[in-house]
């Protein structure tokens, strides 16, 4: 038996034919799926992009060349050269996401992968896998990449640029990372870490209401507890909890900073070009305004989908499904669902202007020839696409069908 994370909707698991997808009957959302040699496959990825990830930060990455002078970045030079002109939450957070996260994402896959591989079951391997899960979504590799496009497209003009082979690693590294997401199914792990609970091992439940893990989808039975105590989940150990505790007041109030952020990240200078003693701040909209005045519109277009529309958007959905979950409206609750998975997924893109801008700043520091310096506008902006993805992560999807009435009679999904 398996519960929906999306609708909480209990279903029966069945087999699948191999690269098949079991999706909720009532939301839509994707259960699980049916990967041949998934673990196999995932490992050697893994192990390929450990190879590449090496490469990436150890050769250069980037080569400025100005008026004969030059200078050579590597993938930490940014992290570097925000830190010294005092941006360290800047470059705390670029160094996470680009750097720290997706290695620690690889080095404990491979502590999970390896030992099932062999037929073994390493210490501690549930709450590390549990923890992997968690890490992927603050992998932003792919948005860096993003990142060094929109940069490339604005030196280009007046500069030469030179590709290093740590580049050219980093794009293979971020290929042979989406290739290993791709094949890994999570539920081939908790599988082999533990079995998945049958409908006889939940039939005699009384009148315990059943509770789904929100991290490895295990259905149990919630046992008596006193007050303030936490149940775990049997196989991963993570806390379980009917609905995830206080999410509507936790999003609103994230929501709300994040709209009280947006403001001075939009108005404040994201960064200052200084060429030849010369400069005027930047601010996102102005930064957009210069790409469409160079005939850069592509770029333009990227740059103001990613960093101010989807913001907005993301705002705004998130206060339309807060508002109508708390008044348990009933209006196209799987048209609300898909949204939120929308929202989910979008909300990281938004980091591309912190990315350039630790590119632009590592790259153009060639003293009174040419220099970029951060703007204080860039720290409220990267603190609102944190801030709208915490959101996203606190708020419960299950709280939207929540709104339709739920039990054991005829006709009604037994919900968890």
């Amino acid at each position: 038996m398996i519960a929906c994370h999306e609708c909480g909707t209990v279903q029966h698991m069945r087999a699948l034919p191999e690269g098949g997808a079991a999706r909720c009957a009532r939301c839509g959302a994707t259960l699980y799926r049916q990967r041949r040699d998934s673990i196999e496959h995932t490992l050697v990825l893994t192990l390929a992009a450990l190879i590449l990830f090496v490469i990436a930060n150890t050769f250069p990455f980037l080569t400025f060349e100005l008026e004969g002078n030059a200078d050579t970045s590597t993938l930490l030079t940014g992290v570097k050269s925000l830190y010294e002109q005092g941006m360290w939450p800047l470059a705390l957070l670029v160094l996470l996401t680009a750097t720290v996260v997706p290695l620690a994402w690889l080095l404990s896959t491979t502590y999970v992968l390896l030992p099932l591989w062999l037929g073994r079951v390493p210490w501690g391997v549930a709450q590390v896998f549990r923890i992997t899960e968690l890490l992927r979504p603050w992998a932003m590799m792919e948005v860096y990449l993003l990142g060094v496009i929109v940069a490339y497209v604005k030196l280009s003009d007046f500069a030469r640029l030179e590709l290093g082979i740590a580049l050219f690693a980093f794009v293979g590294l971020i290929v042979v990372m989406i290739a290993a997401e791709a094949v890994l199914e999570p539920h081939e792990i908790w599988r082999r870490l533990g079995p998945q609970a049958s409908a006889q091992q939940l039939r005699c439940r009384g009148r315990r209401p059943l509770v789904s893990c929100h991290n490895c989808d295990q259905l149990a039975v919630m046992p008596p507890l006193p007050a303030r105590a936490t149940a775990q989940c049997p196989r991963c150990g993570a806390a379980m909890h009917r609905r995830k505790p206080n999410s509507i007041a936790r999003t609103w109030a994230l929501v709300v900073t994040a709209a009280i952020l947006y403001l001075p990240a939009n108005l404040l200078p994201v960064m200052t070009v200084i060429h030849f003693g010369r400069g005027e701040p930047d601010t996102i909209l102005s930064g957009v305004k210069a790409l469409i005045g160079a005939g850069m519109w592509p770029v333009a277009l990227l740059v103001f989908f990613a960093s101010i529309t989807v913001p907005v958007l993301k705002v705004l959905g998130l206060i339309f499904l807060l508002i109508t979950t708390q008044r348990r409206s009933r209006w196209r609750l799987r048209d609300r669902s898909l949204m939120y998975r929308i929202i989910e997924q979008v909300g990281r893109w938004s980091m591309v202007d912190i990315f350039m801008i630790s590119i632009l700043v590592a790259l153009v520091n060639l003293g009174t020839l040419a220099t970029i310096e951060p703007g204080s506008g860039a720290i409220c902006f990267a603190a609102v696409v944190i801030i709208t993805m915490f959101a996203s992560m606190s708020f419960d999807p299950r709280l939207i069908w929540d709104a339709e009435e739920s039990g054991h009679a005829q006709g009604t999904p037994l919900r968890a």
